[in-house]
């Protein structure tokens, strides 16, 4: 009875503070400050940085001809057979150094895309079912490479969020990925284990916008 009568006052008490909410005390200043500190640095450097702190491999390039010559050197050099890639303009790149595309995503080796934007602060990729390459590439494989211009850096999530619906106001995608380095996992015995739940290596090739 006890129990019941504490039970009915506490539901009164939340149903009278639903109806009488009471107001911010600084409307104001209500999420419109960022908590982190400001870097200094280039954006691209930022991202560097935190992305290969996340085992994530990075590679800078001055411009696509330098993007062929170092994604050829890594191709030949894993000697991967069996490379995915559905957006056409990368093919075009593949095909420019003899790399024909493989289109059985499950028993690829490497699977190549772009991506919507770049975050520098967390070295987080960000893509969309907008893409051509969808929503599976980009976790299916065993290795994902990601294609990137520095134009698509934006130095917080927020700002990828603002833009992605700037961009796509009429039309928002239906799924947004966010992609910090590897998939890792620590659930086991608290072992740190890559490639449980998505590619165990990610590759991001910057290339130079100006």
């Amino acid at each position: 009875m006890a129990a019941s009568l504490a039970k009915q006052n506490v539901l009164t008490r939340i149903k009278e503070a639903l109806i009488n909410s009471v107001p911010l005390p600084f409307p104001q200043s209500e999420g419109n400050d960022s908590v982190y500190i400001k870097s200094e640095e280039e954006p691209s450097i930022i991202f560097a940085e935190e992305f290969t702190k996340l085992q994530g491999k990075f590679a800078f390039c001055t411009n696509r001809n330098d993007l062929n010559v170092q994604l050829q050197q890594l191709i030949v050099q894993r000697n991967w057979s069996k490379v995915y890639c559905l957006e056409n303009d990368l093919q075009q790149h593949l095909q420019s150094i003899n790399i024909i595309h493989y289109n059985d995503l499950p028993s690829c080796d490497v699977a190549i895309t772009t991506c919507q934007y770049l975050v520098a602060r967390t070295g987080t990729i960000v893509m969309s079912t907008a893409q051509q390459s969808g929503r599976t590439a980009s976790v299916y494989a065993p290795v994902h490479i990601c294609v990137a211009y520095s134009s698509q850096l934006v130095n917080d999530v927020k700002d990828a969020l603002r833009l992605m619906k700037e961009k796509y106001a009429e039309n928002f995608p239906s799924f947004i990925t966010f992609a910090s380095g590897p998939s890792r996992t620590a659930d086991i015995e608290k072992t740190l284990v890559t490639g449980v739940h998505g590619p165990k290596e990610v590759f991001c090739f910057l290339i130079d916008s100006n």
